[in-house]
């Protein structure tokens, strides 16, 4: 007869949970770092008394808005390279919503996370509850549905019971490197308190451990045949080669091949800046020295990468006559996109395969050399940007520049929407694997400080320095307290241009008026004088506004030894950004108005669009 244990669903959840286990480097650990919750009447009498019951093998982190703490944990299983992750708990209505956003967020970059928001009451009797959003025509709906399209595995507990397959198959697409995302069980709140007679060995210690999967014969020779056959490759490498912990094996075939790496977004550092045939940045905000590879290509090893638009110059920049797409990563779905030889296999399992196939072939080395030489000359526009300074209003790059002299490269830094992302990817110098941690595949506002805060919960002998705008900061601060609550230092660096100045620039080169992004140019009666230190330091921030290059470089310096959470203030000019590198990207113009610059705009977006591969 099965053994079994009476409790209430929630207790059986939070008890689950406390047991999944994963090994790191020959240590066994539990999975889940936490649960992050903000209680409501929807969660805090079933799943808040459970967690209580779970608090020393399950501990529970308070935030202060539900959205920042879900950026929060999806930060700390990226710094975590997948293998741990975090769950986030909220009541019903407002609540849940809030963490919509963030679960688009970790859809789109393939990051695990579970949701446990609360839900109606699933015998109906009380309806309509408080929080409760009604549908005139559909009795089973509920705010929680907007979740389904932004998870990968959505359901509805309704019955105590069903919490035992449902938990099962939340931690089969958690843990697996293709089917990865976020997991959404919404709580029905009365079940949260239900009694059910479990099984005891529901209950049992699982070691989850990652699936390598090995390429198929036929995909690796056709691959491996093709590379061959290259005089021009090049390999662009996305964020399942640091999922893969592929870096080593990635410098290996590198250093075998003699082929030139570039990186995405969410692929940087997957080597080290310095190495020779790293050239950074590859695409819209990529560096010279990527993109002048990129267009004459005749055959790109993609490596992990999902290859979104500011990776291809949408389409446009892979122009080599004739040239292969080989798409090396786990899930299908990748690894055929654009008529690509599809290599489906993890990426550290198919780059050592593909090597053992080349063994012996290397790339010409006049295409190495080109590389080299490119790098160099990148190298030397980067510093120009980058360099001291004594303007009054310093640009992104100059600050980018201070920031890194001051801190060095060991450091973790972190950026997310705006103007910086394109900076930071073209400028900053990374080092060691997942020292660069940039939220640009959904460019969520707000993800700076709380994605900071998750970092530093599982990198907690790093320093964390994050990079975040005025617009930025305005939508989403609130976590710089929770850093003070919990002792997580972090190093933030407040560019203030007094606006959207990226999306200003961008409104500018598509032939729009400056209108409603810059403070200045939207509807006023008094301009705002935002004094953010003082915002900062009544969060409990150490703060300090900063007037100069050389200011913040000191203030940098200083902030390494502060005991607590540190923001650092400056103006920029919301005008200039780097001309060196970059890359077109589609963005639509008006075919009709009647001003005459945006006709000019979109004379040229037609003529730049001639260059897009359909198709391809």
């Amino acid at each position: 007869m099965t053994k079994t244990i009476r409790l209430t669903m929630a207790q059986a959840l939070t008890r689950f949970l406390a047991r999944q286990m994963t090994e790191i480097d020959g240590a066994k650990l539990p999975i889940f770092g936490g649960v992050w919750a903000i209680f409501g009447h929807g969660n805090v009498a079933g799943i808040g008394e459970a967690l209580y019951g779970e608090r020393e093998a399950l501990p529970t982190f308070r935030a202060h808005n539900e959205q920042a703490m879900t950026h929060a944990a999806i930060a700390y299983a990226k710094a975590n390279f997948r293998r741990r992750f975090m769950a986030a708990t909220t009541s019903i209505g407002p609540g849940a919503l809030n963490m919509v956003t963030a679960a688009a967020l970790a859809h789109v970059n393939r990051l695990p996370v579970l949701l446990l928001p609360g839900d109606v009451f699933a015998n109906r009797i009380p309806d309509p509850v408080l929080q409760q959003a009604e549908d005139f025509s559909d009795g089973t709906a509920t705010v929680n549905d907007c979740f389904r399209p932004v998870s990968r595995y959505f359901d509805r507990i309704t019955r105590p019971g069903q919490i035992v397959p449902a938990l099962n198959r939340a931690m089969q697409v958690l843990t697996d490197p293709a089917e990865c995302g976020p997991v959404t069980l919404a709580l029905c709140q009365d079940v949260q308190a239900e009694a059910y007679d479990y099984p005891e060995s529901f209950f049992a210690e699982r070691l989850w451990t990652p699936r390598r999967q090995r390429p198929d014969r036929g995909e690796l020779a056709a691959a491996a045949a093709a590379l061959k056959a290259a005089r021009k490759p090049l390999i662009v490498v996305g964020g399942g080669v640091l999922y893969s912990g592929a870096s080593d094996a990635l410098a290996d075939f590198v250093e075998a091949t003699g082929i030139p790496v570039c990186e995405t977004q969410g692929g940087k550092s997957s080597l080290p800046d310095d190495h020779r045939l790293n050239m950074a940045a590859v695409g819209v905000t990529g560096t010279s020295a990527a993109n002048r590879l990129a267009e004459e290509a005749d055959v790109v090893l993609a490596v992990g990468t999902r290859l979104q638009d500011f990776t291809t110059g949408s389409w446009a920049l892979f122009k080599g006559e004739g040239k292969t797409l080989v798409g090396l990563n786990v899930q299908p779905f990748d690894a055929g996109k654009h008529r690509a030889l599809p290599l489906v296999a993890d990426a550290k399992e198919g780059l050592e395969e593909l090597a053992s196939a080349l063994k012996g072939w290397k790339v010409p080395a006049a295409w190495t050399d080109n590389a080299v030489d490119g790098k160099a000359e990148w190298q030397a526009e980067a510093g120009k940007v980058t360099a001291s300074t004594n303007v009054a209003l310093p640009s992104d790059a100059q600050v980018i520049g201070a920031v890194q002299r001051a801190m060095g490269s060991d450091v973790i830094a972190l950026h997310a929407a705006g103007g910086l992302p394109g900076e930071m990817h073209k400028l900053w110098q990374a080092g060691a694997p997942g020292s660069y941690h940039a939220e640009y595949g959904f460019s969520t506002m707000g993800y700076e400080i709380a994605g900071a805060l998750g970092v530093k919960m599982a990198r907690p002998d790093k320093e964390v320095v994050v990079m975040v705008g005025d617009g930025s900061y305005l939508m989403l601060n609130s976590e710089i307290a929770t850093s003070v609550m919990l002792g997580l230092k972090l190093t933030v660096v407040l560019l203030d241009n007094r606006g959207f100045g990226c999306i200003n620039r961008l409104q500018m080169a598509t032939g729009g008026a400056n209108f409603n992004n810059l403070l200045k140019d939207a509807r006023h009666e008094t301009l705002p004088d935002i004094d953010f230190a003082a915002h900062a330091a009544s969060l409990g921030a150490i703060a300090q506004k900063v007037s100069s290059i050389s200011e913040l470089e000191t203030a940098l310096a200083a902030a390494k030894t502060n005991e607590r959470t540190t923001v650092l203030v400056i103006d920029t000019d919301p005008l200039v950004s780097t001309e060196a590198g970059g890359y077109w990207w589609d963005v639509a113009v008006p075919q009709v108005s009647s001003r005459p610059q945006v006709v000019a705009a979109r004379k040229e977006y037609d003529e730049k669009r001639k260059a897009q591969h359909v198709g391809d």
